[in-house]
């Protein structure tokens, strides 16, 4: 059985008070535009040579271009370009909306085009200020040579963001710009998370409702160790956004990584509502199930199942999604999500893949490897090994796809979840010795990576997975230890928590044990008659 180990490849890759109910967006030469209630946005300020008109829709678009709402990004440029065919700035806008950096995946190429296209456009217009110019030859940078990989166009729109950010300093837009850029090419690279901390923190002082300063930082805390410095910026955040679905989204992130999965449920509830508003063109967009897999996984860490099942029907209620990664991984994962966490083994092995059928899969191997790894940990964990393997050549084949498609990181992702599957057929098998050694080999690998912004976390977290095998294996010394791993970054997890009281108990920590459990019953003080384990806490601690 072959296994990849992709760890150099993906080096290479990858409460302040209420703000006004009056926001600012734009402060060009002329009054600037204002917005509030529903419309809010933030505060931008992005002076250029275009008109006073079409200003206002400059504004309005790069604040939504903060915001990652693309699609009505370029829509609001595009008007800008329709009251004005010589606003340059307008143009580069377009260009800049048809790319993600933070998102995974190389533009398709009707994207690639139109944003070449209105590159090329911008620099030709020769704008009036050399300001312009060298916003419109940094988009360029990203279009040009297209032979060249995803990876590396991105270093050369980093680089040339960074010249613009040196030579206007002052200017706030090219900052925040620049530290999405530094930010995108590594983000899980401690020394860059420092220094993009540092120069949005200067944007944010100078402008304390600046969009891109507010969401940008919310990322550079989505790591292991630093969330409690994002707790200010998610409070922030909806207050100039208070009807954006990213906006409303982007605060669970701090929360997932906390364990606060009141907040989490709160939050995704309100930008899957949001984002059912702002359709993408003719789809339904892709925030909307992104924030609904936020929403399962919070229901279903506080064992809330039948308010879970809800997200799940909700989800099916549509099939015209946005054809992105983001929703491909959360079409996936949903489903997923609802039968591993409840420990349906059987009822995973039979897990449908691919569905919605006419969705483009292909284009996602990470997202589909989703269905495949719940599939086959299901059946290696019901006995049905056959259906196991078949699971675990599909991830062999996804995996592969991914480094067809030099997507390092979701390549490794399917690496854990194999070795994982594969651990389990062994452990099925009787080989407790090779299942102890790959399962810790796909923890450690898992481990090595920081969680991607399009999910709130692993379907099962490799060292809760690591717990689960030893203490089949009868080692409950060492379950114990993987347990108290897992909870370390993914605090306040239901199975991490049941799992290390069982552990402790198998191992005599009656002490250990009851803490466990203690933490369990607060957790599960909610949770649908019939989890597993939560009546068991609730009892314990005198709760049931």
């Amino acid at each position: 059985m072959r296994f990849h180990d992709f760890r150099p490849a993906l080096r290479a890759t990858l409460a302040f008070p209420l703000l006004g109910a009056l926001i600012l967006v734009g402060c060009g030469p002329e009054e600037p535009f204002e917005s509030d209630g529903d419309t809010s946005l933030g505060a931008v300020d992005f002076p250029t040579s275009c008109s006073a008109e079409a200003q206002v829709h400059l504004d309005r678009a790069l604040a939504l271009l903060h915001h990652m709402m693309y699609v009505e990004a370029e829509e609001g440029f595009s008007e800008a370009a329709r009251v004005e065919e010589d606003c340059a700035m307008a143009h580069w806008g377009i260009a800049m909306t048809q790319f993600q950096p933070l998102w995974p995946g190389e533009p398709g190429p009707e994207a690639l085009e139109r944003g070449r296209a209105a590159a090329e456009h911008a620099v030709e217009l020769e704008p009036a200020s050399e300001r312009e110019r060298a916003y419109a030859r940094a988009a360029l940078s990203f279009y040009e040579e297209m032979e060249a990989g995803y990876a590396s166009r991105l270093q050369r729109w980093e680089a040339a963001m960074e010249e613009l950010h040196r030579e206007f300093p002052e200017d706030q837009e090219a900052a925040s710009l620049y530290a999405l850029a530094h930010l995108a090419l590594d983000p899980a690279d401690g020394g860059r998370q420092d220094r993009v901390a540092s120069i949005l923190e200067g944007v944010y002082q100078a402008e304390p409702e600046h969009p891109g300063a507010i969401h940008y930082s919310i990322h550079v805390h989505d790591v292991e160790g630093r969330a409690e410095g994002g707790i200010e910026f998610a409070h922030t955040y909806d207050q100039i956004a208070p009807s954006v679905p990213h906006a409303l989204h982007m605060p669970s992130h701090i929360y997932v990584r906390l364990g606060e999965w009141e907040d989490v449920i709160e939050w995704n509830r309100r930008s899957a509502d949001a984002a059912l508003e702002s359709p993408a063109g003719e789809y339904v967009s892709h925030h909307h199930p992104h924030a609904l897999d936020y929403l399962m996984y919070g229901f279903l860490q506080r064992g809330e199942d039948e308010r879970a099942w809800e997200v799940l029907e909700e989800l099916r209620q549509f099939e015209n999604y946005q054809p992105t990664f983001i929703s491909a991984y959360a079409l996936a994962a949903i489903p997923a999500r609802w039968h591993v966490e409840r420990r349906e083994w059987e009822e995973a092995a039979r897990l449908d893949d691919r569905v919605p059928a006419a969705f483009p899969w292909d284009e996602f191997p990470g997202a589909e490897a989703m269905s495949h790894f719940a599939r086959g940990l299901g059946a290696a964990r019901s006995g049905d090994l056959e259906t196991a393997r078949a699971a675990m050549e599909r991830l062999s084949e996804l995996a592969d796809a991914a480094i067809a498609a030099e997507d390092a990181y979701w390549a490794q992702q399917i690496e854990v979840q194999r070795r994982s599957v594969y651990a389990w057929i062994a452990l099925a098998e009787g080989r407790s010795e090779d299942a102890v050694r790959e399962m810790a080999a796909a923890a450690e690998l898992e481990g090595e990576m920081e969680k991607h912004p399009v999910t709130p976390g692993a379907l099962q977290p490799a060292y809760e997975l690591h717990g689960d095998l030893l203490l089949e294996a009868d080692r409950p010394d060492e379950a114990l230890e993987a347990y108290s791993t897992s909870l370390d970054t993914w605090p306040r997890r239901y199975h991490s928590l049941l799992g290390a009281a069982r552990a402790a108990e198998a191992a005599g920590e009656e002490g250990v044990a009851l803490r466990y459990h203690e933490e369990l019953a607060e957790l599960a003080a909610d949770a649908d008659p019939g989890r597993e384990g939560a009546a068991d806490a609730l009892q314990r601690v005198g709760g049931g």
